[in-house]
């Protein structure tokens, strides 16, 4: 009988013990970068269209290129002011909130822009709610995903989330474009708001803001509490951005960034198709080459994040901006009527080198800031739209004055060599002056 007992009480222990949790084949980090990668293509969809719709909006409205100009400037500041700020919202109310309200936010515009008939509708729907969208899903999101969820892999992580933004574009450029030509371009609005709101599903299911709230540790880490919501957002991210400015490294970051973004997005996606046309080539032949450029984009970022996990960021960041500012000085040397292999062989090279420098940027800024990094790239990342919109304004009036791009080009050559000793000198990690 006891024997009996015995046998029936261990059989109890055993059927009722609670039994480990087995280590999940895919670590849920990997399934919230997947998250963040569809979100930040969905809210790339809206970057596809300015370009399509000046001729558009121009003809049925009779608004100038300026009024129109002025909108997509007015969502390029917002895109870089608001970043900081939404990383500092993202630590009081979590990532996913506020991604959900940001998604939100683009497919209001977009969609509000379908029955807009004023020039001012157009900066209410286009610059104001689409730029607080996209700018509260810019690269100050990625790095806040990946400070949280990743340890190990953080610099790959970081360049395939910065390649987002390009995929997005190379999968609506063409789409609204063929919508644009077929239907008009009020259709191409809506199927900008359907793709923002078909992610929020998504987002809201899938997304978690920290690795304790399922119970794991970061990807390649052990296992932190999930820290208190951090109050007072905007207050928080002005305060970093005054303690970051206090330490030499913040100005070289913001200073490094600034000419990236003047060389890419307010350099190339502004002036290379009219410098090219200049030369006789056909605005569809530099068009094409642009497009090029972004597939290579995508391959170079995740390369340059597998880098970054290998190799000294600085000295990174100064090989791409030597290499970048190389090739910018060869550029009025290439330029011809046709498409020549040369050319073809800049297109792959610069597209490899074009946002290659966020990730060391981005690892820069976690390792001089920590806990803050998300906010002081926020930042750093304002001063890339900052130089971008001032290169796309001096760029023309360059043009307009000496009749040529080519001083452009070499101006911007010898910025990026100069980005390129900015980022040498930028030493080990420095805690802020209080």
């Amino acid at each position: 009988m006891l024997s009996g007992v015995n046998r029936t009480t261990d059989r109890t222990t055993t059927e009722y013990a609670p039994r480990p949790r087995s280590r999940p084949r895919i670590h849920r980090a990997w399934i919230v970068a997947a998250v963040t990668f569809v979100t930040i293509v969905g809210g790339a969809a809206f970057n596809s269209l300015p370009g399509l719709f000046v001729e558009p909006l121009h003809d049925e409205f009779g608004w100038t290129y300026g009024e129109i100009g002025l909108a997509v400037s007015i969502d390029m500041a917002l895109y870089g002011l608001t970043a900081p700020f939404a990383a500092a919202l993202m630590d009081r109310f979590g990532i996913r909130r506020v991604v959900v309200v940001a998604l939100g936010a683009v497919a209001a515009g977009a969609l509000a822009s379908y029955w807009m008939t004023a020039a001012w509708q157009l900066m209410l729907y286009w610059g104001l709610l689409v730029g607080l969208g996209t700018g509260s899903m810019a690269m100050a999101f990625s790095a806040t995903v990946t400070h949280r969820w990743f340890v190990a892999r953080r610099g790959l992580v970081t360049g395939i989330l910065t390649a987002a933004g390009a995929s997005g574009q190379l999968v609506f450029l063409p789409l609204c474009a063929w919508i644009v030509d077929e239907h008009g371009w009020r259709p191409a609005t809506l199927t900008v708001a359907l793709a923002a709101l078909v992610v929020v599903p998504f987002v809201w299911l899938l997304m978690r803001d920290h690795p304790a709230d399922v119970g794991l540790a970061p990807y390649g880490g052990t296992y932190v509490e999930k820290p208190a919501p951090a109050r007072g957002a905007a207050r928080r991210t002005v305060r970093v951005l005054f303690d970051a400015a206090r330490t030499g490294p913040f100005w070289l970051l913001a200073g490094s960034f600034a000419i990236c973004g003047a060389s890419t997005n307010g350099l190339m996606r502004t002036h290379f198709i009219p410098s090219a046309h200049e030369h006789g080539m056909q605005i569809t032949a530099a068009a094409s080459l642009l497009a090029v450029i972004g597939v290579f984009d995508i391959i170079g970022t995740i390369f340059s994040g597998w880098l970054t996990d290998r190799f000294d960021a600085r000295r990174l960041l100064a090989v791409y901006y030597a290499l970048r500012g190389v090739s910018l000085i060869f550029l009025p040397m290439l330029m011809a009527p046709t498409v020549r292999p040369s050319m073809v062989f800049f297109i792959v090279f610069y597209g490899l080198d074009w946002v290659a420098t966020v990730p060391p940027t981005l690892a820069l800024c976690r390792e001089q800031y920590g806990e803050d990094s998300a906010i002081v790239f926020g930042w750093v990342l304002a001063s890339h739209q900052v130089g971008a919109a001032l290169v796309a304004f001096l760029g023309g009036v360059v043009r307009d004055v000496t009749g040529s791009y080519d001083l452009v080009w070499y101006a911007s050559g010898a910025l990026c060599a100069t980005a390129a000793l900015m980022a040498l000198v930028i030493r080990g990690k420095q805690a802020a002056t209080p």
